[in-house]
């Protein structure tokens, strides 16, 4: 065995409700793994689904501690498990998007100061914070700062333009904005902000660590052609932002060697490389080792879609980001809130609440269910921004306002699931052309979550995508996609590949391709979102 052959990755994903590690070999097998959950393992907290509540709605914050303290748990949990850290030679890690940390000037003293006598969270403890219940991605309570942020740059295309997404009350900057509004004297003492992905990379750092791009892709400051902070952003939202955000730096930048607590604690070498985290999203596209002609078809409780994208599309609905491992390209994803939800809701109706009877049902109609189409947005919408259900048969048509009303039912259980079926992937097909992904011969779907294991469904998916389906098995794609990145960036820092002509550095996808490989209704559609659109102003 070689000494490369010796060597591991470590990656970590700290999501809504649990913080993950795992352990890779050289050759990409889990060596160990561990995880803690904050409802159950940090009930001091008192979390429900990893989060606390405010006392408004849509007020949702946790307190940065918890993420610390559930550090050092899951360190030692991997102990336990049997992980060597010593033969880690670089880390990285994912993290729920759109959350933020607010450094005090003792916060960041102390980083770079860790006893390694010490627990973490004895150390990194609230005085670190000048805020101690910081907003996450659930909270959204800043519509006011959205629009003034829209208006003060000349309005949302602008926004849009600039930095691939509209003003959103979950992202990072109409966050930051209302806390400069609200806590002035908290905005003041702030010597940083972090987002969740790069606090967690500052604690291994000993240093406040840069914002990734793709990450910071989700702040609503970030100008995402030109990869620099957008100072028409940066003076929508706050004075003297930059320096509290610090420099950007690629998804696979090398940002230094881990700290001397860690070394010292739990053995790590002290040549392990710490690499950029990203948000868990950017982190779950890297973790399933796609190129460009592959679409990611996540069905839970609300469907996602994810694609790679040449050019950052004018699309004022959808979220781009800079691409993770490909600075030079771009993420696009799209969400949409009535997924899984409907899908069970019609399975009790129709389906007897078996998902045996679901898909017999939905195999017992054909391709094109007769012409018998449904739209079904039991919640509002995100894409388009509508609620309401229209049913439409063969003889349905927005040319005639009778006969665009469609029908109130369908004559069978079986027709109301192939038309539930049909539609949402039709939906999902449809905007992902409008966002810029260019079908053709050569497209792949992957498809991951948790209606991806009926069969019933994936075969409707490969029926209106015309396109071979591929079933994610593995769950943790974030988690595993830091790990990957960890190696991904060493093999880019290593001394042999720095010698290499650019053109001969191989791509992330070519990479790990050898190591991991892979196992004209849409005019019609788009009308009936049209008068579905119509009814709802009606």
């Amino acid at each position: 065995m070689t000494s490369h052959e010796l060597e591991t990755y470590l990656g970590f994903d700290l999501s809504t409700q649990k913080l993950k590690a795992v352990q890779l070999s050289y050759t990409l097998d889990i060596l160990a793994q561990a995880e803690v959950k904050f409802d159950t393992d940090l009930q001091g907290f008192r979390t429900v689904g990893g989060v606390n509540a405010g006392s408004k709605k849509q007020e949702y914050f946790v307190q940065p501690v918890m993420w610390v303290k559930a550090l050092d748990m899951v360190l030692d949990r991997l102990i336990v498990q049997g992980a060597d850290l010593s033969t880690v030679v670089a880390l990285s890690g994912a993290a729920q998007q759109h959350g933020s940390i607010y450094w005090s000037h003792h916060g960041v003293h102390i980083l770079a100061n860790l006893d390694p006598d010490k627990f973490l969270h004895m150390q990194i403890d609230d005085s670190a914070f000048t805020l101690t219940r910081t907003p996450i991605w659930m909270d959204g309570t800043t519509s006011k700062q959205c629009h003034e942020m829209e208006e003060a740059i000349g309005g949302r295309d602008e926004m849009v333009k600039l930095t691939g997404s509209k003003c959103y009350e979950r992202f990072t900057g109409p966050q930051i904005r209302k806390i400069y509004q609200q806590r002035p004297d908290v905005y003041e003492n702030t010597e940083r902000i972090s987002l969740v992905s790069s606090f967690l990379a500052s604690i291994f750092l000993g240093d406040v660590a840069p914002i990734d791009y793709s990450d910071g892709s989700g702040m609503n400051l970030l100008n995402i052609e030109k990869k620099i902070w957008s100072q028409e952003c940066l003076n929508a939202c706050a004075p003297d932002l930059e320096t509290r955000l610090g420099n950007l730096v690629s998804s696979t930048e090398v940002l230094g060697e881990i700290s001397q607590f860690f070394v010292q604690r739990f053995n790590f070498s002290a040549n392990c490389k710490v690499i950029a985290f990203t948000g868990d999203n950017p982190s779950a596209l890297t973790g399933m080792i796609l190129d460009r002609d592959w679409l990611v078809l996540s069905l839970g409780t609300s469907d996602t879609v994810m694609m790679t994208l040449q050019e950052p599309p004018k699309f004022e609905e959808g979220h781009v980001f800079i691409h993770p491992t490909d600075t030079k390209n771009y993420m696009g994803m799209l969400c949409f809130r009535n997924g899984s939800l409907v899908r069970d809701k019609f399975k009790q109706a129709e389906g007897n609440n078996s998902w045996d009877y679901f898909s017999e049902l939905l195999e017992l109609m054909p391709r094109g269910n007769f012409g018998n189409m449904a739209l079904h947005f039991m919640n509002q919408e995100i894409i388009p921004n509508v609620k309401g259900t229209l049913r439409w048969n063969k003889d349905s048509s927005s040319s005639n306002p009778e006969l665009a009303k469609g029908i109130a039912k369908f004559t069978s259980p079986q027709t109301e699931i192939r038309a539930l079926i049909e539609g949402q992937m039709l939906h999902r097909r449809a905007i992902a052309s409008d966002m810029g992904f260019l079908f053709g011969e050569n497209t792949r779907i992957l498809a991951t979550g948790g209606a991806s294991a009926n069969k019933s469904i994936v075969q409707v998916m490969a029926d209106v995508f015309n396109a071979p389906v591929y079933v994610q098995s593995d769950t943790e794609a974030a988690l595993m996609g830091a790990a990957y990145r960890a190696k991904y960036a060493s093999y880019l820092s290593d001394e042999e590949t720095l010698k290499l002509d650019p053109e001969d550095i191989q791509s992330y996808y070519t990479f790990f391709h050898n190591l991991l490989p892979h196992h004209a209704q849409c005019t019609r559609w788009r009308e009936m979102i049209t008068v579905l659109m119509t009814q709802q102003q009606d």
